[in-house]
């Protein structure tokens, strides 16, 4: 993956669903990541007495992007709102996620429940402020198409059911979802970063991402 000046070093930026600790991990990566950040609000997770990946040498980071989001439960009725609506509440935690991918001393998993709304808008931030192309940026957005049989049947196993919960137009990964996300960046003035900045981020910070992920 492209950035401006370089390229994306591998290996220091993950995103996916809930994890689980059984999870098989590809060839060549080391796991759990240094830093793991939850996207989920508490609702989401009250069912599990610990994230699934924490351990010795992990740092778990819970910033909730819908804090009051419930199972099952969207406050609007399609992705581009929920995207919208994601960026014009929650902007000061998106800040707190990138500060946070900023300051890890290793590779970051950042994950929500299904790994592409919440969690595709938190990369989407990142690639961004490092320079990655817009094409680029959605592709990587649209590579959850690819797992969504697996995501159903993950949501089933964290709520004991024995079939994958049902399809939904939640479930899919419209490209008009993160264009709008992206179309608003671009629409500032001077662009991803400019948005980053008026909402609380810092130059600092875009400074420490492009040092630490592009060569």
């Amino acid at each position: 993956m492209s950035a401006d000046g370089g390229l994306v070093k591998p290996g220091l930026l993950f995103r996916s669903a809930v994890p689980f600790a059984s999870d098989l991990v590809p060839e060549g990566i080391t796991w759990p990541p240094t830093t793991i950040i939850d996207l989920r609000s508490s609702k989401e997770s009250v069912i599990e007495s610990g994230h699934p990946l924490a351990g010795a040498g992990v740092e778990i980071h819970k910033i909730p992007l819908l804090t009051e989001l419930s199972p099952g439960e969207v406050p609007v009725d399609n992705l581009v709102d929920l995207y919208q609506l994601v960026l014009k509440s929650n902007s000061g935690r998106l800040v707190q996620v990138v500060e946070t991918v900023a300051d890890s001393t290793g590779a970051t998993l950042v994950h929500c429940a299904v790994g592409k709304d919440r969690t595709g808008i938190s990369i989407a931030m990142v690639l961004s402020l490092i320079g990655v192309p817009r094409d680029e940026i959605v592709a990587d957005y649209l590579e959850t198409a690819k797992n969504t049989l697996d995501i159903r049947m993950r949501l089933a196993a964290m709520y004991g059911l024995d079939e994958p919960v049902p399809e939904s137009n939640f479930l899919r990964t419209p490209v008009a979802a993160i264009d709008g996300v992206l179309d608003l960046w671009e629409s500032h003035a001077t662009g991803a970063t400019g948005w980053f900045t008026e909402v609380g981020g810092t130059d600092n910070t875009i400074d420490k991402l492009r040092d630490s992920m592009v060569q």
